[in-house]
């Protein structure tokens, strides 16, 4: 039995429950087990679509052999560094809004509300800590899964090595996931910067924080950290936020990030970083004029980069390459049919979801798909995604774009939640639903929802679209009043009046006169 190299923790400040996370996800005396002659299936990268895979395979009660290969942190960004750590200071910076909201819903509000970061900080690390032994390797140990720690390496057509142990496998997964892009800024490196992976070890709120990028991530920690104190200097390049959705959704966001004092400076190019007394200096241009802006801290949230380094992926005639990752097909095989691929490694929807999905078409095809007979693909999968500033940002299916260039003549239903009672309660009526639909037929090609509770709305059009049902069917689905999600019945509704032709009213009125 070999013992894996103990490496320096990856999250600061090591307090009690940083300690009890990497108990859990990264254990200091962790042994890797003996491995078998040769297993069924190896996976590398405990990440969402890694622990998916291999607890999946594990659990079949099949006596299959699965060895699961984690570097660093079982759990990987979901868990340690993205969507566990951020929505929990996004709820944190949400109590800050509802209280400086207060004199609004007739609730007198303190006179400053006061923002204690280090103990908002010391929260996200306790709950981390609390789901952590979900991810835990005892937990896969457990389920039947021979779990080894260290980074791997392919070594011949057949076997991975870890540290000092050859894993012979019949099928291999690679999801070893993307970390964050880190742009080509003169002195930006030598400034220092923050990203996902190191935002979450702050334990001081930054006076003042500038965002390199307006995309998911750079909106959600902009808005969360302008709320728990930071005075925040956005920079996009793109003469609009999120510009990757809809454009009235992307205006609206814009529009509340004013109204909550978040300077934004769109259409940029970051020239350069300098480090000074005063602070990082940024200089940068917009159209064509070059002016600065001084800050204490910089965080980049430019997109993400596979980890395909250090696989040595060439052995096994597996294609790759530094931008896109992994090569798949839309089965996720690679180029060496006896390896799959899963996750932010080889797919542009990166995220923890969309890893999960697609781990569970990885299991069918690479176990119980002989010959390539009943292998799901990829393109199948109806894929929802959500951006979590407040209001929230969700879509599902085709843009308006997507679908005139597929020739589908869209039109367009829109709900502003103005016309919704619940979000008129509430004091939400800042957003809209979209649903695109094509001309002459109740099929659902899209949606785009701008709400404060948008990702636990979207899920109805996301299971509308996936089993082929209709705006007629939505329409006759009876919806708890009052609540925000009547906003779809009343899309439905709008669409079935659309159907009332004079043609059709007249066949109405005489069945009224003879009923």
């Amino acid at each position: 039995m070999t013992r894996a190299v103990q490496q320096e923790p990856a999250l600061q400040p090591l307090d009690q429950y940083n300690q009890a996370l990497m108990a859990q996800v990264a254990p200091p005396d962790w042994v890797n087990p003996t491995p078998v002659d040769r297993y069924d299936l190896v996976v590398i990268g405990a990440g969402t679509a890694g622990l998916v895979v291999a607890a999946g395979a594990a659990g079949l009660g099949l006596g299959l052999k699965v060895a699961l290969i984690e570097k660093s942190l079982l759990g990987g960004d979901c868990l340690n560094v993205g969507c566990v750590p951020s929505k929990c200071l996004i709820r944190s910076s949400r109590v800050v809004a509802e209280m400086r909201a207060a004199a609004a819903y007739g609730i007198q509000p303190p006179e400053s509300v006061q923002v204690h970061f280090g103990q908002v900080m010391q929260r996200m690390r306790q709950i981390r800590a609390e789901i952590s032994p979900h991810d835990a390797a005892a937990r896969f140990r457990d389920l039947g899964v021979d779990v080894f720690l260290g980074p791997a390496q392919f070594v011949s057509q057949d076997a991975i090595a870890v540290e000092s142990s050859q894993l012979r496998f019949k099928k291999a997964v690679i999801a070893t996931g993307a970390r964050a892009s880190q742009p080509a800024i003169p002195g930006l490196a030598a400034a220092g910067f923050l990203t996902n992976e190191t935002v979450f070890s702050l334990i001081e709120c930054p006076p003042r924080l500038a965002v390199i990028g307006g995309g998911p991530i750079g909106c959600e920690l902009a808005q969360t950290l302008q709320r728990l104190g930071s005075q925040v200097t956005l920079l996009h390049q793109s003469p609009q936020l999120l510009n990757k959705e809809d454009q009235e959704a992307s205006e609206l966001i814009q529009f509340q990030f004013l109204q909550e004092q978040i300077q934004l400076i769109l259409g940029s190019t970051v020239e350069k970083v300098e480090l000074t007394p005063a602070g990082k200096v940024i200089h940068y241009q917009v159209e064509g004029k070059t002016n600065t802006i001084v800050v204490d801290e910089i965080l980049v949230g430019v997109g993400r980069s596979p980890n395909v380094e250090g696989l040595n992926l060439e052995v096994v005639g597996v294609d790759y390459n530094t931008g896109q990752g992994v090569i798949v097909d839309d089965t996720l095989r690679t180029t060496n049919p006896r390896i799959f691929a899963a996750g932010d490694i080889c797919m542009n929807w990166k995220f923890t979801h969309a890893a999960d999905a697609a781990a569970r078409i990885v299991i069918k095809n690479a176990l119980f798909s002989p010959f390539g007979l009943g292998r799901s693909k990829l393109s199948q999968l109806v894929m929802p995604w959500v951006t979590y500033t407040d209001p929230e940002v969700a879509h599902v299916g085709l843009s308006e774009q997507e679908a005139i260039a597929q020739g589908l003549q869209p039109q367009t239903i829109k709900i502003p939640l103005s016309d919704v009672d619940r979000a008129l309660t509430d004091g939400e009526t800042t957003g809209f639903l979209k649903i695109l639909h094509p001309r002459g037929s109740d099929r659902i090609l899209g949606a785009t929802l701008v709400a404060r509770h948008a990702g636990e709305m979207i899920s109805e059009i996301t299971l509308a679209i996936a089993t082929k049902q209709g705006l007629n069917a939505l329409s006759g689905v009876i919806h708890p009043y009052p609540t925000q999600a009547e906003a779809i019945k009343k899309a439905a509704d709008a669409y079935r009046r659309t159907l009332l032709s004079d043609r059709t009213r007249s066949l109405l009125r005489l069945l009224a006169r003879v009923s």
